[in-house]
């Protein structure tokens, strides 16, 4: 049991799955959508995510075809370069994950303090 010498901390974590079970949208492909859209394209997100290029790509062909739809506009390569970019949706995956995983903590640290606090030392900083 802790003491108030060791605080413990509250953690969750989210994602959206298929009927099937299969991983949709989670903080992986968060994370993968982020450095696509920072660094330009595939390979190098790969690289910044110290990922390989086929397991970044899998992650987010898999997504695409569960979800029925594109989250990158490609660019072929050539003398100017390919690249991608986000597509509507993946711009709209970013931004409203983060808001519901970030509620999702904020109610998890509140209820678990309220729930758990008197018997825990719980401390609430993500």
């Amino acid at each position: 049991m802790a003491t108030k010498n060791t605080p413990l901390q509250t953690k969750s974590k989210i994602w959206i799955e298929d009927k099937d079970g299969n991983v949709v949208f989670g903080t992986g492909r968060l994370r993968i959508l982020k450095a696509i859209k920072q660094h330009g394209s595939i390979n190098s997100a790969a690289r910044a995510l110290k990922m390989g290029y086929r397991a970044v790509w899998a992650r987010i062909t898999a997504t695409e075809k569960r979800l029925g739809q594109k989250l990158l506009i490609r660019k072929s390569g050539g003398a100017s370069g390919g690249g991608s970019q986000l597509t509507p949706l993946a711009e709209t995956l970013l931004s409203h994950y983060e808001n519901v995983q970030n509620y999702i903590e904020q109610v998890t640290d509140e209820t678990f303090k309220d729930v758990l606090g008197k018997n825990l030392n719980i401390c609430n900083s993500h």
